[in-house]
């Protein structure tokens, strides 16, 4: 077993904790916390100070910390309300920022800057739905209807960006065919979970069992919690997909079949939200700032094309709100 040291995840939690008091401090600083989080990795990074490293305790639960951020992204998703205007608008929204974003990397690949226009179409595509929703979170809005058709945006165009990446770019070897038939029998296989968990939740046995269980020491829901994300991550790297899209429906499927109509586990989300915004995820945020490379970012070559690609991004993302 490697030599483990934890003193570079003392610093990075120093960091996550700072981060918001600070900005609590100084509430005139209208800047999302996950974004102060992002810099400050930036600014104690090899890029930076070279106080921290990205060694192997940050590195692990960095990678939790983003399943985990998907997956409370996934419980914030109300199917109830996704029709309509909330699901039309996204959609809409989704095929024309694809349909400019193929025009910009064509016009891109005929000056001679890009190999792949369909590469560049799917990046412009692309919406980080982990800084999304934290900061509608914040606001208080995830469950607005402005809330709802932003998180439907983001949604569509981050696994939908994440599906046509694995379909046309992923390093498996197999027919675009093949990969359809594995998506295709992941999602049936979580529908099935799906059916099964909704059963096994009627009954009044279980039931009792969960209500004695849920606030002792056994914290059986958050347990239940864990191995549905854990399972469905490990499900999606098996079918060649990517490890993001089975947490984000570990949560779209907790939510369906874990609705509390009677109130008897009001601090079961609450108790999710701890372990994931007050630990897991503020690290993955701040070792995204340690993995970023300033001397990429100015170098002359992305100097020059940065202006672009914020240009063809703003145009790709933004003129569809405005139809």
């Amino acid at each position: 077993m490697p030599e483990v040291s934890f003193s570079g995840l003392v610093v990075v939690s120093a960091v996550a904790f700072a981060a918001p008091l600070v900005l609590g401090l100084f509430p005139r600083v209208r800047l999302p916390a996950v974004v102060f989080e992002i810099v400050l990795g930036i600014l104690i990074g090899p890029s930076g100070l070279g106080w921290v490293r990205l060694d192997l305790p940050i590195q692990v639960l960095s990678v939790v910390g983003l399943g985990f951020l998907l997956f409370l992204a996934g419980l914030e998703v109300d199917l109830d309300q996704m029709r309509g205007k909330v699901l039309r608008l996204p959609l809409i929204g989704f095929v024309l920022s694809l349909v400019l974003g193929l025009g910009v990397g064509l016009a891109l690949r005929a000056a001679g800057q890009v190999h792949s226009p369909l590469l560049i179409g799917i990046t412009l595509l692309a919406t980080s739905l982990g800084l999304v929703v934290p900061v509608l979170k914040d606001a208080g809005e995830t469950s607005s209807e402005f809330g709802q058709l932003v998180i439907a945006g983001g949604t569509l165009a981050d696994f939908g960006a994440v599906i046509l990446l694995t379909l046309f770019f992923s390093g498996e070897a197999a027919e675009i065919g093949t990969k359809l038939l594995l998506l295709a029998i992941f999602v049936l296989m979580i529908a099935a979970v799906g059916v099964s968990a909704a059963r096994a939740g009627r009954s009044m046995r279980i039931a009792a069992v969960l209500l004695r269980l849920q606030d002792t020491t056994a914290q059986i829901r958050v347990r239940g919690a864990m191995l549905l994300l854990i399972a469905f991550v490990a499900l999606a790297g098996r079918f060649g997909l990517e490890t993001i899209l089975g947490a984000f429906l570990a949560g779209v499927l907790l939510r369906m079949v874990d609705r509390d109509a009677l109130m008897t586990h009001p601090n079961f989300r609450v108790k999710l939200e701890g372990i994931g915004y007050g630990f897991l995820v503020p690290i993955f945020f701040v070792s995204s700032g340690l993995a970023f490379d300033l001397d990429a970012l100015f170098a002359t070559s992305t100097i020059l094309l940065t202006p672009v690609f914020l240009l063809a991004l703003l145009a790709v993302r933004g003129l569809p709100a405005l139809v």
